[in-house]
């Protein structure tokens, strides 16, 4: 990840019993005082997994390309904030904050025009107390 944020990683167990690797970003106070940043999308990449779940080296690449693109297009026109990476069990979860699902859409399509066409899926919900991202934070390592 390029260094914008900061951020935390801690190993979990899937449901299925498979190693995870969660990331989290931890400096989100500000989004989080704001009041229209209450819409949670969760990006999935399900992809074929390695027998411990993790993905092979060419989708991990182009994972990290995706999350590097996704971290700097929102870093200069913060209209979301990534909060939260998962990996393993076959899925490759991002998760955001924004303002518009409009206006992240075209932040994605941006941030994604250079790779290869990804199979992802995409949710939205309204999250406006952030509780999602608490349940999350839980899995912090210090």
């Amino acid at each position: 990840m390029p260094e914008i944020g900061e951020w935390w990683t801690a190993p979990a167990i899937a449901d299925d019993g498979r190693d995870m690797m969660v990331s989290g970003r931890s400096d989100v106070a500000t989004f989080r005082r704001n009041p229209k940043f209450k819409i949670r999308i969760e990006i999935v990449w399900a992809y074929d997994a390695l027998p411990n779940g993790m993905p092979c080296d060419a989708d991990a690449e182009t994972m990290g390309q995706a999350t590097d693109n996704l971290l700097e297009i929102l870093h200069k026109d913060p209209v979301a904030v990534m909060t939260g990476i998962f990996t393993g069990a076959g899925e490759r979860t991002w998760v955001f904050y924004t303002l518009s699902t409009n206006i992240f859409q075209k932040k994605l399509n941006e941030a994604l025009a250079d790779l290869p066409l990804l199979p992802l899926q995409i949710t939205a919900e309204n999250d406006p107390d952030w509780e999602a991202y608490q349940e999350m934070a839980e899995f912090e390592v210090f």
